[in-house]
């Protein structure tokens, strides 16, 4: 499908664009094929103001043995409110609201800069890459080790990320929503250097989920500006505050006492998570 502009008519604000795709009509212009959920590319339009999104109906999830309760569409917009939460803005304004087909969530869609390979940086053409897989033991300059992983013909190769402060926001992120799928194509770089991250369903999970590609900075030191995110939401997880009354209209209680958990530890540790080995670290497929 040919991506239209995806930019409003005139620069709106995230209180007029949450708006927007909460109150205007929504129009299905396709489907987006490859998704494991009926994924809807839709236009919303009110007052004269259009903007492109993306709409998934929660009558095309398919069930998650490990998520009984509750639905994908939910969990995506309890992520988006996390991420506002933490003045990060990693996650486009995202609503549930009713549509076409039903109850469901209901994004901005975001025009990706094209990235480039590695090697690319300097080429200017394109988004410099945040994924690579190199042939050395040690990543090099700028980069950040993952994991081993196969490349073919008995052959490994390690997979690495860029040291790049816009990832390591979203691992923060990750870690605090218990992200159980950050893949490379959840990555989405947007234009003016912002960086979002997309797909969120499989969050919040009250067991130790997180499955991710960033996992760079694992034990390391949070950043002075984490540190200081984190002890905010702490704050405002408190019981009855608006943010708590939000995500108990999204997830549950039991979710809300174990995402308060998480961001308890990040405080009392003061450092990036390293995985359990009680679940796979790394999504599969990566991309």
């Amino acid at each position: 499908m040919p991506a239209p502009e995806r930019i409003p008519s005139r620069s709106l604000t995230g209180t007029e664009l949450v708006a927007l795709l909460a109150e205007g009509e929504l129009t299905v212009l396709g489907q987006i094929r490859g998704a494991s959920n009926a994924v809807l590319y839709c236009t919303v339009s009110r007052d004269g103001e259009e903007a492109a999104c993306v709409y998934k109906p929660v009558a095309g999830e398919q069930p998650l043995w490990d998520f009984p309760d509750g639905t994908l569409a939910a969990r995506e917009v309890a992520a988006y409110e996390i991420s506002e939460a933490t003045g990060w803005g990693l996650v486009p304004p995202t609503v549930l609201r009713d549509g076409p087909y039903g109850e469901g969530m209901c994004q901005l869609w975001i025009d990706a800069e094209p990235r480039g390979e590695e090697g690319d940086e300097d080429d200017g053409a394109a988004e410099p890459p945040l994924l690579a897989l190199v042939e050395d033991e040690e990543p090099g300059e700028g980069w950040k080790a993952v994991a081993q992983a196969e490349v073919g013909g008995g052959r490994t190769a390690l997979l690495v990320h860029a040291d790049d402060a816009r990832l390591r926001r979203l691992a923060v992120l990750d870690a605090v929503i218990n992200n159980g799928d950050r893949k490379g194509g959840h990555l989405l770089p947007a234009p003016g250097g912002r960086l979002y991250g997309i797909d969120h369903g499989v969050t919040f999970n009250a067991d130790d989920k997180l499955r991710t590609l960033l996992w760079g900075w694992a034990g390391e030191p949070l950043t002075a500006e984490a540190v200081e995110v984190v002890e905010r939401l702490g704050t405002e997880l408190a019981p009855g505050t608006p943010l708590v009354t939000r995500l108990g209209e999204l997830i549950t209680e039991v979710e809300i006492e174990a995402l308060r958990g998480r961001v308890a530890g990040l405080r009392a540790t003061g450092r990036h998570p390293e995985p359990s080995g009680q679940w796979p670290s790394i999504p599969w497929p990566p991309v």
